[in-house]
């Protein structure tokens, strides 16, 4: 397998695409604003008056990105429409260098959910829609072969950063769905909703949360107004998640884990799937961890290595599953040794 690499035009535009649609993030505040600390964290809230009550809109976690995002935000509003037009060109230059966009389908849940503050409030896409974005985070070539979309949307959030930021969706995600011809997938617990079906186009959006429980049950995400099916081994894909733009219209700002995570998390995901190994996607999920470790291995070894550590010294249950599909994948595995 060879990696091969975009234009030195097109890795441009794509971070001058993301770097405009996170200072848009702050364009358009209503009020001041101002932190809260909960535990450990500290986050920033867009305070404002809305009628006879005050709103804490969440915007971020604490860090000097958004504090200097934050003191610019007079600038970075005065100079919104120009920034909606230079999105779209940055569009047009990613078009002709031949970069994966969304389908029509994928592109309008999505873009719905952000206008929710879906991925604003933590929720981070998971899966090959998450693969598609690493083309414009590392600047790599992303075949037709490996990013197959599928029609499945997957949302995974932490419980506990939902129950603590205090904010939600506006407006709920059921009028949403609704809107956009979702009807709720029953499910074996009464009352619990966590996966919608898109009657004309059969798009399947699924909420996912991290299980630290021996059981894999349903959870709630307060923030997304929503529940979730909780998942071993889901805490390490999603933590420290990175904002990248979602290729659709001008360009949509999402969520989505690193991607020397994600690469290790699909060896771990291969060994579990039903079916067991040897099912059609545990295929596919181990083409796309060995993408992206033959890619990181070549621009960011250092990330790769210290991600793959983290993971193998987990505990013995990371191990089996990650040995088990490496023992599958016998160049993948040699250059991971090669790297220790």
């Amino acid at each position: 397998m060879s990696v091969s690499y975009h234009s030195a035009i097109g890795i441009a535009a794509w971070t001058d695409l993301r770097r405009s649609l996170i200072d848009r993030a702050v364009s358009d505040l209503r009020g001041v604003p101002r932190c809260k600390t909960v535990g450990a964290k500290t986050y920033w809230y867009d305070h404002y008056r809305l009628g006879n009550k005050t709103v804490d809109r969440y915007l971020g976690e604490d860090t000097s990105e958004l504090r200097n995002r934050l003191n610019r935000q007079t600038e970075i509003a005065d100079a919104a429409k120009q920034a909606d037009l230079e999105r779209a060109r940055l569009m047009r230059v990613l078009r002709a260098e031949g970069y994966l966009f969304a389908d029509v389908g994928s592109g309008q849940v999505v873009s719905a959910m952000a206008k929710a503050g879906v991925f604003r409030l933590g929720g981070t896409i998971v899966g090959t829609h998450a693969f598609r974005c690493y083309e414009g985070e590392l600047g790599v070539r992303i075949g037709f072969d490996q990013s197959a979309t599928t029609d499945d949307i997957d949302i995974a959030s932490f419980e506990r950063l939902s129950l603590a930021l205090a904010d939600t969706v506006e407006p709920p995600l059921q009028e949403v769905f609704s809107e956009l011809h979702f009807d709720p997938l029953p499910t074996l617990e009464s009352g619990k909703t966590w996966r919608w079906r898109q009657s004309n186009r059969q798009t399947l959006v699924e909420f996912l949360t991290p299980s630290f429980e021996e059981d894999e049950g349903i959870r709630d995400l307060p923030a997304l107004g929503v529940n979730a099916q909780s998942l071993h081994f889901l805490n390490y894909l999603i933590a420290d998640p990175i904002r990248v733009p979602f290729l659709y219209r001008s360009g949509v700002l999402v969520q989505i884990p690193k991607p020397e995570r994600f690469a290790v998390h699909k060896l771990i995901v291969a060994d579990r799937r039903q079916g067991g190994p040897d099912a059609l996607k545990a295929h596919k999920d181990r083409a796309q961890a060995a993408f992206l470790i033959e890619a990181l291995s070549e621009t960011r070894p250092d990330d790769l290595v210290e991600a793959y550590q983290l993971a193998i010294e987990s505990g013995s249950a990371w191990r089996t599953r990650i040995f088990a599909s490496l023992q599958r994948m016998p160049t993948t595995a040699k250059l991971l040794q090669s790297m220790q």
